[in-house]
């Protein structure tokens, strides 16, 4: 009988992740931008496409010149920054959140497929990703826009497939260190098919490392889709998108430095709170780590 005063998986996994403070912290910030994002169109003060000719390049309200009506100040159009980069949240983590699903779930059965046909089917599929391995992501990513064109939904496509390799290594590796375990053995012996083996005995084993694996994904999705925006590659204007905003921006990096350092400071705050939140995942779901070891 469990002892009434253990704590469940649940409130076990809490506590270890809160030990780690930089992952609290972390995901205090992303619950800030998601809140951000979901409340946009009542937390933004302005249209984040609405032009405000009297006020371009309007400095933050902290600096001379500035004015409070634009906290974060203008850019060259006269458009609030705020209010651009509080909308811009919903597409970063849109795209973050939308190409790993996409690249998760076929990675997933891709990598369970190797790894239950190591003979057969294994082998060309690891080849495919070490070929796909071997170019650099955002080359290929760049790549595969060109051919599909820019846009929102070609940049989560392209986004996924160069995250997809990962997901298949990873799961492979796992799914051959579960297959030598004692319960695989006896559900073969109990008669179970290849499918129940798959989804219902192994992968539910190796969801940790999956789960580590996402979550470090969607910084660099979040990377990534800045990347394309900043080449033009990705959501295109006026859509307010944090890379976007920062092609539009670095021609006046030198007479309006917030319209530059605003959104790359964003984007480096977002991919670092969500690093820290992997490592509070990996400290939490990983026996070694938990345990001290």
């Amino acid at each position: 009988m469990m002892n009434a005063s253990s704590p469940s998986p649940l409130g076990e996994f809490w506590q270890t992740f809160r030990r780690n403070k930089g992952a609290l912290g972390g995901l205090a910030f992303m619950l800030l931008v998601l809140v951000c994002a979901l409340c946009a169109p009542w937390l933004a003060p302005h249209d984040p496409s609405q032009q405000f000719r009297d006020a371009l390049l309007s400095p933050p309200a902290w600096l001379d010149g500035g004015q409070w009506r634009f906290p974060l100040g203008t850019d060259e159009l006269g458009r609030d920054l705020l209010s651009r980069l509080i909308h811009g949240a919903r597409l970063s983590l849109l795209i973050g959140l939308a190409s790993v699903l996409l690249a998760l779930l076929p990675g997933v059965l891709l990598g369970l497929i190797a790894g239950f046909s190591p003979r057969h089917l294994g082998p060309p599929i690891m080849r495919a990703m070490d070929v796909m391995l071997a170019l650099p992501a955002l080359l290929l990513a760049v790549a595969i826009v060109a051919i599909l064109g820019p846009g929102l939904a070609n940049t989560v496509i392209a986004i996924a497939i160069v995250s997809l390799p990962a997901y298949v290594r990873l799961t492979r590796a796992a799914v051959l260190g579960e297959l030598e375990r004692d319960y695989v053995t006896a559900a073969r012996l109990a008669g179970a098919r290849l499918p129940r083996l798959m989804f219902v005995s192994v992968l539910p084993n190796c969801l940790a490392p999956l789960i580590i694996q996402a979550s470090l994904s969607f910084s660099a999705a979040i990377l990534d889709a800045a990347a394309l925006g900043f080449l033009g590659l990705g959501v295109q204007p006026p859509t307010p998108e944090w890379g976007s905003m920062l092609a539009s921006a670095r021609d006046y990096i030198e007479r309006a430095w917030w319209v530059v350092t605003l959104p790359g400071l964003t984007i480096l705050l977002s991919v670092l709170a969500i690093n820290l939140i992997g490592d509070g995942l990996r400290d939490a779901l990983d026996p070694k780590l938990k345990n001290g070891l």
